[in-house]
């Protein structure tokens, strides 16, 4: 079934007007070609869009689901349309590249203004994701390149080492751990925990050395972002566990203390991956070989 973007644009101002009348003046179309596109529509289907009512049209839970996509539709031209553009001005490609967010907090930004610099023709895209995210999100073609927490659970993927990072514990000062500079992770499971949400590379990793403890996580607050994870952590309600180059930072900014993780999994290596293909495309393999100047696959 084929689907005209003048009839799903239709669709879209009929819902955002509540009205067909208001719906086909803001599509410029005359009120019974409206109408029929409408009802045309609907036949195809088999399902009616929307609820005539009185003072208006409601859409129908078919109605909703299709505005949906359509809305996702919509969006993704916009995005073709920017990016197609983006050619016309001297722009020689697009990366798409998605990462977790401890890679971001440590190493990826001085990574990505370097590579901005040197290739100055490719536009660069972050967004951020889970570790296990990461890897969907490339193995499915929804990124081109992506950057998370070892260990790979996709074998689509081609991964080479990127960097390495070093998990810290924060605690608010003057807090009873803080008497010394270093600590076990079972000494935390006696506190609340404060970290990033479930899925959350750091987060797995808690979780399954409490249960090989058998002791409870006790993850009281879930959040989204490092600086939320301080600002919980000043204010007594938890400790945490975060990238040491981030428990650091704000160590500068809030009242805070790191200390040092004395467990073998706190250092970390980060990944980076590709869809495995015969031949990279130009742009994807400048950027692995910026980020990854050995060439060693994982």
């Amino acid at each position: 079934m084929r689907f005209d973007l003048t009839t799903l644009n239709l669709v879209l101002a009929i819902a955002d007007t509540r009205s067909i009348t208001r719906g086909a003046e803001r599509e410029s179309l005359a009120l019974a070609a409206a109408s029929k596109r409408l009802s045309d529509l609907e036949a195809r289907l088999g399902v009616v869009l929307f609820d005539r009512r009185a003072r208006g049209v409601e859409p129908t839970e078919a109605g909703r689901a299709l505005l949906r996509h359509i809305r996702t539709l919509n969006a993704s031209l916009h995005a073709l349309e920017s990016e197609v553009v983006e050619f016309s001005r001297g722009i020689k490609g697009h990366l798409r590249v998605v990462a977790n967010a401890s890679a971001i907090a440590e190493h990826l930004p001085a990574d990505l203004a370097a590579f901005a610099t040197a290739h100055p023709g490719i536009r660069v895209s972050l967004e951020e994701l889970t570790s296990a995210e990461v890897q969907d999100a490339v193995a499915e073609g929804r990124a081109d390149a992506g950057i998370f927490i070892a260990p790979v659970r996709e074998p689509a993927l081609d991964c080479r080492p990127y960097r390495e990072g070093e998990l810290a514990i924060l605690v608010p000062r003057g807090h009873v751990l803080a008497r010394k500079a270093a600590q076990r992770f079972d000494a935390l499971l006696d506190f609340d925990i404060v970290g990033l949400h479930a899925g959350a590379a750091a987060h797995e990793q808690m979780l399954q050395r409490a249960l090989a403890l058998g002791r409870p996580l006790n993850a009281r607050m879930q959040v989204h972002g490092f600086d939320a994870i301080a600002q919980l952590v000043e204010a007594g309600l938890g400790v945490a566990v975060l990238p040491a180059v981030v428990a650091r930072r704000f160590a500068k900014v809030f009242r805070v203390q790191p200390l040092a993780l004395q467990e073998d999994w706190a250092r970390r290596q980060y990944l980076i991956a590709v869809k495995a293909q015969p031949v990279l495309p130009p742009p994807i393999r400048h950027f692995i070989d910026s980020l990854s100047p050995t060439g060693e696959t994982a």
